[in-house]
């Protein structure tokens, strides 16, 4: 039913992803909404804790290891190490999802988390990823869904969706939160 009323009440309300993720396009997209998008500069934002980091950031996904926020890899060395360290380990992530009313200026946020699991992952597989570049461009060089890394994911908690960035079940309610409040 959910997306039953997303695309009755589509066309008295426009979506504007604050992201430019490929990843987060997708997940929205098949959520049946039709959305604009409007980049953020993540990087120069900054906090101390992952859980206010993504608040800020709104619709950013961190990936947290023993502790640690890792963005982005800056480079082969720095996305070999992340890659390295997740084989035979895991990883959680953080995503915040912040949907403002423009009309009514109120906010609706909220966070989801997920822990991956790793089997061992090959050197040559870690290798073909950073050779592939797409590690570059997401946070802790973390990408669930590639066929490269599929394989060697042992365990996931939480949703998938979650971990590429953008809940799937929290945006959804957030949405529809944020239209209620249209009808007052």
């Amino acid at each position: 039913m959910g997306e039953m009323v997303g695309s009755q009440s589509q066309s008295s309300f426009k979506i504007i992803l604050g992201s430019s993720s490929i990843a987060r396009k997708k997940i929205l997209a098949e959520m049946g909404y039709k959305f604009e998008t409007a980049d953020i500069d993540e990087k120069s934002i900054r906090r101390e804790s992952p859980e206010e980091l993504v608040t800020v950031l709104a619709e950013a996904k961190v990936a947290v290891y023993e502790g640690t926020i890792r963005e982005k890899p800056t480079s082969e060395e720095e996305a070999r190490q992340f890659l390295r360290s997740y084989s035979q380990g895991h990883v959680s992530t953080v995503g915040s999802v912040l949907v403002t009313n423009l009309k009514t200026g109120i906010k609706h946020g909220g966070i989801d988390k997920a822990e991956v699991y790793f089997h061992d992952i090959p050197d040559e597989i870690i290798q073909n990823l950073i050779d592939e570049r797409v590690v570059f461009n997401v946070a802790g060089g973390l990408l669930l869904e590639h066929p490269l890394i599929l394989p060697f994911v042992d365990t996931l908690i939480g949703a998938s969706d979650s971990v590429m960035g953008l809940p799937k079940a929290l945006t959804e309610k957030l949405i529809q939160e944020a239209l209620s409040y249209n009808a007052d």
